[in-house]
């Protein structure tokens, strides 16, 4: 059976406690808080990468992701091919008025055309300018941190190792073309030196 009283005694010796220990206050607007590396701030959006396969505003639970687009067509590749037709973005907006950072547009982009940027002052006096266009998301887009080193002792990955294979190949060849160009421009000198 407890004693009378001891809930109470363990109350004040809490509230001891924590009055002998020295008070920290964050100095915000004047110092930067440290924020941790995968901070949920803002989203940013690599224009490039988009080709408008419409995921990121489909899975959105919120539907906060407003996407417009129209399509192009692209003359064939290759003489006697065939005509393609593309996507073209036109807007992509996302209003975080209505966004509640779960992160799902990120995680269900095919193409890494969203990041997760660690800004988060971004607050308006006008809840309608909380709407970035593209433009904006392209800016936040450049606050968004670099990915972690990967492990020094891990495999290259198979699309490096094919692009630096590639890239090789390509660098080879030319070197071999401009020698044998220098060779038959050094030949065609000495048959002119000879007549």
């Amino acid at each position: 059976m407890p004693i009378p009283g001891s809930g109470l005694a363990k109350g004040l010796a809490v509230t001891l406690r924590t009055m002998t220990r020295k008070t920290v206050t964050a100095q915000y607007p004047d110092v930067q808080p440290e924020l941790p590396p995968r901070t949920r701030g803002v989203i940013g959006l690599f224009e490039e990468n988009c080709t408008v396969c419409m995921l990121c505003a489909r899975e959105c639970p919120d539907w906060c992701i407003y996407i417009d687009s129209h399509k192009e067509t692209v003359p064939p590749a290759a003489p006697g091919g065939r005509e393609r037709s593309r996507n073209v973005l036109d807007r992509f907006a996302i209003d975080f008025s209505l966004c509640m950072y779960c992160g799902i547009c990120i995680e269900v982009c095919p193409f890494d055309a969203l990041f997760w940027s660690p800004e988060f002052e971004y607050a308006e006096t006008d809840i309608h300018e909380l709407t970035h266009e593209r433009d904006k998301l392209r800016e936040w887009m450049w606050t968004v941190p670099e990915p972690p080193a990967l492990d020094p002792h891990a495999e290259e990955p198979k699309e490096i190792a094919a692009a630096r294979k590639a890239a090789e190949k390509a660098a080879a060849q030319a070197a071999a073309e401009a020698e044998a160009q220098a060779a038959a421009q050094a030949q065609g000198e000495a048959q002119e030196d000879q007549q």
